[in-house]
């Protein structure tokens, strides 16, 4: 029982040091697309992923939702797309094309964007997880990173401590049962 005990920590400790640096890596790899290059949502593997932060495309995606983003070779009328604007990303709805210079909406808006050219698009939404993005953004910031990272390392470290408690616990047994034996 007790060593099933301990696979099932260890292997709960190890899952959650792989999810941990995972989001860690990413986040410093993301961190560094658009520190260093300006790339707002770098698309390793041809997907990415964005947080909604606007109502403007009320009621289909809302404030907070999490929106997986994939790159195509092209895009139609009717799609929902991620496009860079500056250090912005804006998800809006494709309403009119002309060759490579496309115009979007948000479906809540009322009035239609500044004409964009195709090579900005980043890619076209394909899925959404309801208010998800509430989460990663948190974790994105400041304190949800020290959070993860403290997490880590408490991670890392609860296990040593408990096993020096455990050997400091024993070396008093053996000195106690010396000093029995001394005393007889």
């Amino acid at each position: 029982m007790h060593k099933q005990k301990f696979k099932i920590g260890t292997l709960l400790r190890g899952v959650l040091l792989l999810i941990i640096s995972l989001f860690l890596g990413t986040a410093l790899y993301l961190w560094n697309a658009e520190t260093l290059v300006g790339n707002a949502m770098p698309m390793p593997f041809g997907f990415g992923i964005s947080a909604v932060l606007s109502g403007s495309m009320e009621p289909e995606y809302s404030i907070d939702d999490l929106v997986i983003v994939q790159k195509a070779a092209d895009y139609q009328i009717g799609d929902v797309v991620v496009y860079q604007d500056g250090s912005m990303l804006i998800m809006h709805r494709i309403i009119a094309m002309d060759g490579d210079t496309v115009i979007t909406k948000g479906d809540a808006n009322d009035v239609e964007d500044t004409p964009i050219g195709k090579e900005t698009i980043k890619g076209r939404a394909v899925a959404r997880m309801h208010k998800a993005g509430a989460a990663v953004m948190f974790l994105k910031s400041p304190v949800g990173f020290l959070i993860m990272l403290a997490g880590a390392v408490v991670l890392f470290e609860l296990p040593y401590y408990r096993e020096r408690r455990k050997m400091i616990e024993e070396q008093e047994k053996i000195k106690q049962e010396i000093q029995k034996i001394k005393e007889q």
